[in-house]
């Protein structure tokens, strides 16, 4: 296990973290202050090729590897939460989902023009009533003929009022007895009638991006959109979840490198009872954790990135990668804001920014609590990874790079 970048692993970092600071820095403060995303950022990414970095070049994409979307996701989280969100929905969560489970045709009408940066993608789970009980949700597609009538609300779906398809969950048997048998995915375009979405407004965090809920009444969809069989929605949701999270975890750790940089650079600045605070020890100390975390935080998603790369399912790894990096964010936040004093707790800084985007973090894509029950359950052999039907394509440069 080799954990050296390579040329292609830095020089697509670069390409992100320049894009970061000279394209998004002069923006961000003010589409957080104005609660909506910046028109100019999605088309920016597409341009750039980051919607589309880990897709074979056949399908679009730029054919990197998934270790390269750990690196792009910490650069994007370095700058802000709402920019890494997007590679969560569009790549973690629908993209890489047609990749593993998409036919050939679903693959050229779906995943080609997202990885292309022409369409934007989003993933429809959550419900009003339903979070982390998937298998009770109140979506439904219902047969007729070649076609399935979709109906059901979607809650807290980033990108809800941007993107131009979204991977949907819905129950299609109900007559089966375990829940999670009952469940299959769509793919949906948001122009069919019937779909209606909006925006959520007066979020703690993650301002600066677009989070809302999708409405489905009477939705015809063909049957070539359902993704996989009928009947394997939970597991596909949970294969999305596997890939969202790791795009999660390594974004936080961007927000941990940022309140460490933001932090290190007030206390070399900032003097206090006569010298600069940085040589007091216990704000040498606060910077000592964030070092920590962040140092564990990465190694974390590296390894989740190589067993990606191997083919090596990586459910219980990018479970503790998500788990540890989120709440070690918003700790390095809070950190952050303590060396800044009161000037923390202003916008003039961009310190209290991270702590209400690293909140959400601590909520989406399984909570802190589902990823204790799910640490534990592998200690204690109640819990085991079964083989999917499909798994996540291992990396191949020969194949993904043309």
């Amino acid at each position: 296990m080799d954990f050296t970048l390579t040329e292609e692993h830095l020089q697509a970092q670069k390409m992100v973290r320049d894009f970061c600071q000279k394209e998004v820095a002069p923006l961000i403060k003010e589409a957080d202050r104005k609660q909506e995303m910046h028109p100019s950022l999605l088309p920016r990414m597409g341009e750039l090729g980051i919607l589309g970095i880990c897709i074979p070049e056949k399908y679009g994409g730029q054919g990197f590897d998934y270790i390269t979307l750990g690196l792009v996701c910490e650069e994007l989280e370095a700058m802000d939460t709402s920019l890494r969100v997007v590679m969560s929905v569009h790549m973690g969560l629908n993209s890489m989902a047609v990749l593993q489970w998409g036919t050939e045709e679903q693959k050229m009408k779906f995943l080609k023009p997202q990885a292309e940066g022409k369409k934007h993608a989003m993933f429809g789970l959550t419900e009003p009533s339903v979070g982390s009980d998937v298998a009770n949700m109140l979506s439904t597609a219902r047969r007729e003929g070649d076609e399935y009538v979709i109906n059901g609300e979607k809650m807290w779906i980033s990108l809800a009022s941007k993107a131009h398809h979204i991977l949907w969950v819905a129950r299609t048997n109900p007559e089966r007895p375990d829940p999670h048998d009952q469940l299959s995915a769509f793919l949906i375009e948001t122009d069919r009638p019937g779909v209606t979405r909006g925006d959520i407004h007066g979020k703690l965090g993650v301002r600066a991006g677009s989070t809302g809920w999708v409405h489905c009444s009477d939705v015809r969809v063909p049957a070539a959109n359902r993704l996989g069989e009928e009947g394997e929605g939970f597991k596909i949701a949970m294969s999305c979840l596997d890939n969202g999270r790791y795009t999660v975890g390594a974004g936080a750790v961007g927000l941990i490198r940022a309140a460490l940089e933001a932090s290190a650079k007030y206390a070399s600045e900032r003097k206090a009872f006569g010298r600069e605070i940085g040589k007091h020890q216990l704000v040498q100390q606060k910077l000592a954790w964030m070092v920590r975390d962040y140092e564990i935080g990465r190694l974390l998603y590296l390894r989740a990135g190589w067993m990606k790369n191997m083919g090596i399912r990586n459910t219980k790894e990018t479970s503790l990668l998500k788990w540890f990096a989120t709440d070690a964010s918003f700790e390095a936040a809070h950190q952050a804001i303590q060396v800044h004093g009161a000037y923390g707790f202003s916008d003039e800084y961009d310190v209290e920014r991270y702590l209400r985007n690293s909140r959400g973090a601590i909520i989406y894509e399984g909570t802190s609590e589902i990823h204790q029950i799910m640490q534990a359950g592998y200690v204690m052999g109640y819990r085991k990874d079964g083989a999917l039907r499909c798994e996540l394509p291992a990396y191949d440069p020969k194949v993904w790079q043309g």
